[in-house]
């Protein structure tokens, strides 16, 4: 059986990358114990092609931005489904994400996210 992806990129404020990151770190612990076989971020180095749609364009970034690129790796759409339907209902997801979404200090705007669910191709 194939594995089953969901991928992302967000914006996160250069100025807050070190606290994203451990609150990224804690986070991927949970998702682990929700079914996640792997969890991975990112954060852009090369961001630009000759040609092509960046990142930066499509989750709009300002130079004061760093854009992440992740990825959670679950053994099947269904596990990805029940991990989704749990993960948010965590009080330990609340309680991590608050300091991010804080109306006073936005680190993270999840209406600048771009996300998706995959199914393997090759």
């Amino acid at each position: 059986m194939s594995n089953y992806i969901d991928g992302f990129v967000l914006p996160i404020p250069k100025a807050h990358l070190e606290e994203y990151r451990k609150v990224a770190e804690k986070v991927a612990k949970i998702w682990k114990e929700y079914g996640a076989i792997a969890y991975h971020e990112f954060v852009g180095d090369h961001l630009h092609l000759e040609g092509t749609r960046s990142f930066v364009e499509c989750v709009e970034a300002t130079k004061e931005e760093a854009i992440i690129f992740g990825w959670v790796v679950f053994d099947s759409r269904e596990s990805r489904d029940l991990a989704n339907e749990r993960v948010p209902n965590d009080p330990r997801m609340t309680d991590l994400i608050a300091p991010l979404v804080d109306p006073s200090n936005i680190i993270f705007d999840a209406n600048r996210m771009v996300y998706g669910g995959f199914q393997s191709l090759l």
